[in-house]
């Protein structure tokens, strides 16, 4: 018997709306991958690199959406992600092309109405589509996973909201000790 996958999305909440969102991207088994934290300060390896330069390009495939803050760690990505308009775009199909890069968009046999395009979860599912794809690429791999299944959001209701997850995201790479998603990087 398969089991029914539970959502953590609010439920009701149309999630293709103008908002901003607090986004948090963990890596496949909380393995660090990205690149490490010395003296407080992050640095990037090669996939941490691939991640951040989608991240850069991230507006000119979906012109619905910024990126206001971001920080890459060795085993997590947070982001504010900002949707500027509605979106009405159909839904993507397994036919439908991630403009991307040209890979096809695969629609839930569960859901066969697949994503609504230009959605928070659209554009989840591309940066770690992409970003999987171009960091198997860059290490001569094929189908490692590189992302959890899921992802965690919190809609951002206020200013004051949005201005204490923005310094959360500010201070993180000071503060790797104490999240909650630390791993000691010598092992």
């Amino acid at each position: 018997m398969l089991r029914q996958r539970h959502s953590i999305r609010l439920k009701g909440y149309d999630y293709a709306q103008s908002g901003a969102y607090f986004v948090t991207l963990c890596a496949h088994q909380r393995k660090s991958l990205f690149g490490n934290i010395v003296d407080g300060e992050m640095h990037l390896n090669e996939a941490g690199g691939i991640i951040e330069t989608c991240l850069y390009k991230l507006p000119r495939f979906f012109s619905n959406a910024r990126i206001d803050q971001w920080v890459i760690m060795p085993n997590h990505l947070h982001m504010i992600l900002v949707l500027n308009e509605q979106c009405t775009g159909e839904a993507t199909t397994a036919k439908s092309q991630n403009t991307m890069n040209n890979l096809p968009v695969v629609a839930s046999p569960l859901r066969p109405r697949g994503t609504i395009s230009g959605s928070l979860n659209a554009i989840v599912q591309n940066i770690k589509s992409v970003t999987t794809i171009k960091i198997n690429n860059q290490g001569g791999s094929r189908g490692v996973q590189v992302w959890q299944r899921n992802y965690y959001e919190h809609i951002i209701r206020d200013e004051a909201d949005y201005q204490r997850i923005a310094e959360y995201i500010l201070n993180n790479p000071q503060r790797w000790e104490l999240d909650s998603l630390y791993t000691n990087q010598n092992g």
